[in-house]
């Protein structure tokens, strides 16, 4: 299968650089892009290769415009509200150059335009089971990060978010979700406005332990010219 990516990166360098991309050009996704990205989303992993994912995905016509608004419409709810809870306008929100006022941006311009994003897939889990348990998503998740990993690829990125909870009931409805299948996820999806690059996380260090938890081994380290950033909603400051 073909990319469209005239650049083409390697897996590790991808992972290394798939951004969270939430600003899309108006250019639709051809089809057979679609069916590539959604082809590489089906070989991840699941317990057992039971295969319990499903992917409902919208592009346009009625019904993708009516799940684009329900959701779209529970996204600047959820955001207005973790935008006051969290204090993105005080401290250095109040500088439109920091990279809190700069986040916020980028959000408020999502969830504003979410009904004209050019693709919306829901990720569901088909429960095979009579219990729910907290290991579900990891035969789900896996599944998302290839969509997108193969988005990145393609010259295309996305962003995963829990914005259908809010509309959930309207979307059984409107879809015709079966009772034993869950929704799991949002992923948006387009040509990217910006760009990828870099992903910034926070040291190696704080994040892989050795034989005690907190105590680092000698190998844990970043390699020359990391970036790094905290993790979490916005201090103060």
């Amino acid at each position: 299968m073909e990319g469209t990516d005239p650049d083409r990166v390697s897996l590790y360098e991808g992972l290394l650089s798939t951004r969270a991309i939430r600003r899309y050009t108006n250019e639709k996704i051809p089809d057979d892009v679609l069916r590539d990205m959604l082809f590489a989303a089906t070989r991840a992993p699941s317990g057992s290769n039971r295969q319990p994912f499903r992917f409902i995905v919208l592009t346009d016509g009625p019904l993708a415009a009516e799940a684009k608004s329900l959701i779209g419409g529970a996204a600047q709810k959820f955001w207005a509200a973790k935008r006051a809870e969290d204090g993105y306008d005080k401290g250095t929100g109040a500088d439109a150059s920091s990279p809190k006022s700069r986040l916020a941006r980028t959000m408020q311009q999502y969830v504003d335009s979410f009904e004209s994003v050019p693709v919306l897939v829901l990720a569901c889990y088909v429960r095979y089971r009579a219990h729910t348990a907290q290991t579900d998503g990891a035969s789900v998740y896996p599944a998302c990060q290839n969509l997108l990993l193969a988005a990145r690829a393609l010259g295309y990125g996305g962003v995963l978010t829990g914005f259908h909870h809010m509309a959930e009931p309207e979307l059984r409805r409107l879809l015709r979700i079966p009772d034993e299948v869950e929704l799991m996820a949002t992923v948006t999806l387009g040509r990217p406005q910006g760009r990828h690059g870099p992903v910034r996380r926070r040291p190696l260090p704080e994040l892989v332990f050795g034989e005690h938890w907190g105590q680092p081994p000698a190998w844990a380290v970043d390699p020359p010219g990391v970036l790094h950033t905290a993790a979490g909603p916005p201090t103060s400051s």
